[in-house]
């Protein structure tokens, strides 16, 4: 007995996502290399993008330091990594013309920056704005929650956090509550956005290609996750200075990624 005919209509719906391909640890171990290596062969690019990322922390930092919301401080400094694909942006111009041995310039990267803009890009800053957003909420009422409506200086609210039972339950609820966002918003676009610089395509087929591959490859992407989580962390700890290397490599990576990941454009 023969199969039924699909309808052209759902068969036009489906050719509308790009196919995903396997991609094992191995291939994340080569594309972590080569962004290694796009990020040695165009430092100036990748520390200058790097360097905007890092001062914007420390200002906002200082920003709830100043208006007294030290409670703020931890969960800003872990959620600000939710928008990191975004600014990433820019290293995927460095990789595409080095992929395609061209030139570069500064004018080039701006302007091609620029121009994303232009595409479904402009929504996935929106979508991933909102997600920081969505994560501030949350740490807040959590603080709130454990910590009560008390003023605390940083140094008082640093020893209750790791010298009480509630700020270590705090702590770890907390900690927990950023892990699941961070984890949504890594499957939404983590290829959603080298996606959407390449190609003319919407911001939710961007985002749904995105999760279908991470789906399709769920150990090396739960890898790669917490490998970005490892080296954010540790960034973290260096009061910010680490992302201005960490970031642009892992930006170059991930457009090696998107690209052995992701069907080319027919």
């Amino acid at each position: 007995m023969s199969s039924p005919v699909e309808p052209p209509q759902t068969a036009k719906r489906r050719s509308q996502f790009p196919e995903v391909n396997t991609v094992s640890v191995n291939d994340l171990l080569d594309d972590l290399a080569a962004g290694l290596q796009d990020f040695r062969s165009a430092p100036a690019y990748g520390l200058f993008f790097g360097s905007i990322y890092a001062i914007g922390g420390w200002i906002l930092v200082l920003l709830l330091l100043h208006f007294e919301l030290p409670y703020l401080v931890y969960p800003l400094a872990t959620g600000f990594a939710l928008i990191a694909p975004f600014i990433a942006s820019g290293f995927y111009v460095v990789s595409q013309y080095r992929e395609n041995g061209k030139a570069l310039s500064w004018g080039i990267v701006f302007s091609s920056v620029k121009t994303m803009f232009s595409r479904d890009l402009g929504w996935m800053a929106l979508v991933t704005g909102f997600s920081l957003f969505i994560w501030m909420d949350i740490a807040a009422l959590l603080s709130f929650g454990f910590l009560g409506m008390q003023m605390f200086t940083f140094a008082e609210l640093t020893d209750m956090i790791f010298n009480t039972p509630r700020g270590l339950l705090y702590l770890l609820i907390g900690n927990a509550a950023g892990a699941l966002i961070a984890f949504c918003v890594f499957s939404y676009s983590v290829i959603s956005m080298p996606m959407l610089f390449e190609r003319n395509i919407d911001f939710v087929t961007a985002m749904i290609t995105s999760v279908r591959f991470v789906i399709h490859n769920r150990k090396t992407m739960a890898l790669y996750c917490a490998l970005i989580a490892t080296l954010i962390g540790l960034s973290l700890l260096s009061g910010f200075i680490g992302l201005i290397v960490t970031l642009p490599v892992l930006g170059h990576t991930t457009w090696h990624l998107y690209r052995r990941g992701v069907a080319p454009m027919q």
